[in-house]
């Protein structure tokens, strides 16, 4: 399912989600720009890799648990995570403020990548991308904005208007499945689904302590 947009208007322009949105496509035209083998070792350098902290290592050791969310893996991976943040990020933007919202953002991809970690302590992989704080965003919301309305396209023709709750709840319970599945398979380890888990369940439980003022529409 794919939402092309939302009903609830913005009241303030957006300018961290559209900064945070420039900051990653610039990050990624950087990344392309070294080749794919520059790219990969930026990745390992930059990405978070569980198995990194298995020994005792030096703090500056910790910073990938920060940049990793300013990586990414493919055009497709950054536009999809942008499109999202996008789309949820200017109205939880807009009820936080800007400091707010952009502290409360990086918080909530450093809980999914700490999720991540406690899940896959040994994984040499990795992880990349700003799922995890996106994920955040979209929690809020899911509370914030529960009787908002995202007009979602089904491939191959279909569109449905749905709850902003149905379509974020059902987002959530598909992590939720292909997270657990995981931990039993290789069929879904491709993806850091418990990142997506941390970060939305983060995003659920903190949003109350960043709002201006509480309050549902």
């Amino acid at each position: 399912m794919i939402p092309l947009r939302d009903s609830t208007p913005s009241r303030h322009f957006p300018l961290v989600t559209v900064s945070l949105i420039v900051l990653n496509l610039l990050v990624f035209y950087y990344q392309i720009s070294l080749g794919q083998n520059g790219m990969e070792q930026l990745i390992y350098v930059l990405g978070m890799v569980p198995a990194n902290y298995q020994h005792q290592v030096p703090l500056l050791a910790y910073l990938p648990f920060l940049t990793s969310m300013f990586l990414h893996g493919s055009w497709m991976h950054v536009i999809g995570n942008m499109w999202i943040l996008w789309l949820f990020g200017d109205n939880v933007e807009d009820r936080m403020g800007r400091g707010k919202f952009l502290l409360f953002y990086l918080l909530c991809g450093l809980i999914a990548g700490l999720t991540h970690y406690f899940i896959n302590p040994l994984s040499p992989v990795p992880v990349v991308g700003a799922s995890g704080a996106v994920a955040g965003i979209m929690g809020a919301y899911f509370l914030m904005f529960k009787h908002a309305r995202v007009l979602t396209f089904v491939p191959p023709f279909f569109l449905f208007n749905l709850p902003a709750w149905i379509y974020l709840g059902f987002w959530a319970l598909t992590q939720v499945y292909c997270g657990t599945a995981g931990l039993v398979s290789s069929s879904c380890q491709q993806i850091a689904f418990w990142a997506h888990i941390g970060g939305f369940a983060a995003g659920m439980v903190l949003h109350r302590s960043f709002i201006k003022r509480y309050q549902y529409v």
